[in-house]
């Protein structure tokens, strides 16, 4: 039986906050480990356990922080630091979550043909959008010939951004990851199958934790190894979380972390002479200008508004799915107290 301080368990004084003495006197405090179709494993500072999942529990993910009685049961979910969500895969449009409580994103992609700062500044809006700290991970830095250049292309997105470039294989190359792996920090792994994401783990790991595969050599995409998602002690006493590749990656509810990806495109709009531009053919407008200047990339620009627009299309059909899932609540609960007041006369 292994044995764990809160600490160790990526325990913070923002969830500290939130407990009351009695709870604090009487109750254990878990953290969600696995998440599996019926059932979450969960782990306390003495044991882990299945946790399983009941209709009347909130929804929750990998990292989650718990409340447990001292019977073993579920009393309460933690307030999150942190979480990350995605639109769910296919036509449906409702929220996924990814994690919670993580501190440090990493964002993975490949020095090769899959190199792709769409897909990187999708990443960045969700990690914004959570309250982590991005980190761009450029993998199989062995096979490229040209660092610097693929270096300067994600920074063109932001010079602060942070850029690390490693080889997965090589455990002396992944050091460089080491600022944010310390004990009781919680980190996630994101980037599409064949970016070298279970490699990586596996050797920050020490030991063979995720399957790998190789890619595909006609267009250089990753064959899907990873199935779930799981959180794991590093050797450095950091949390690890890798997530499965993704292959259909769509922004939900992200405004604000859209907003602050392209902030510099947002700066601009505002020094526009028109309220209402819409940088087409407007006079005076900063970003035509920025555009002509070369000081805005046109492919940055439409990555902005190919977002924006995901964002306000799901946002809104997430936001009446909650409003519907609300009002069908307050239904059962009204017909329920009916029900009640019948059988009390």
């Amino acid at each position: 039986m292994s044995q764990y301080t809160l600490n160790q368990l990526g325990w913070q004084g923002t969830f500290q906050q939130q407990i009351s003495l009695e709870e604090l006197e009487t109750c254990l405090f878990a953290r969600v480990f696995e998440h599996h179709r019926t059932h979450y494993l969960i782990q306390t500072e003495s044991l882990d356990m299945p946790l399983e999942i009941r209709p009347n529990m909130p929804t929750m993910t990998v990292g989650d922080w718990l409340v447990m009685s001292e019977h073993h049961e579920f009393v309460r979910l933690l307030e999150r630091s942190t979480v990350l969500s995605r639109k769910a895969a296919g036509s449906k449009v409702e929220e996924q979550l990814i994690a919670a409580n993580v501190d440090t994103l990493f964002i993975v992609n490949s020095l090769n043909d899959d190199f792709n700062l769409n897909r990187i500044e999708r990443y960045l809006a969700i990690a914004h959008e959570s309250g982590c700290e991005p980190v761009i991970v450029l993998t199989k830095a062995d096979q490229c010939k040209d660092l610097d250049e693929y270096r300067s292309q994600v920074n063109s997105i932001d010079p602060f951004l942070m850029v690390e470039t490693v080889n997965a294989l090589d455990t002396d190359s992944v050091v460089s990851l080491s600022p944010w792996l310390t004990l009781g920090k919680t980190v996630a792994f994101v980037g599409s199958s064949g970016v070298g994401k279970s490699t990586l783990v596996n050797t920050l790991m020490q030991q063979q934790t995720q399957d790998t595969a190789g890619i595909r050599e006609d267009d250089s995409k990753g064959r899907h190894t990873t199935t779930a998602r799981s959180l794991h002690i590093m050797p450095t006493g950091a949390l690890l979380l890798d997530t499965p590749g993704v292959r259909e990656l769509q922004i939900a509810d992200c405004e604000a972390g859209v907003e602050e990806t392209f902030s510099d495109i947002v700066a601009l709009t505002k020094q526009c002479r028109f309220s209402d531009c819409k940088h087409i053919t407007e006079p005076h407008c900063a970003v035509i200008n920025a555009l002509e200047n070369e000081s805005l990339d046109q492919r940055r620009l439409d990555n902005y508004y190919k977002l924006l627009k995901e964002q306000e299309r799901n946002g809104a059909s997430i936001a009446e799915t909650r409003l519907k899932d609300k009002s069908f609540g307050k239904l059962i609960k009204s017909v329920q107290n009916a029900s009640r007041s019948f059988k009390g006369k």
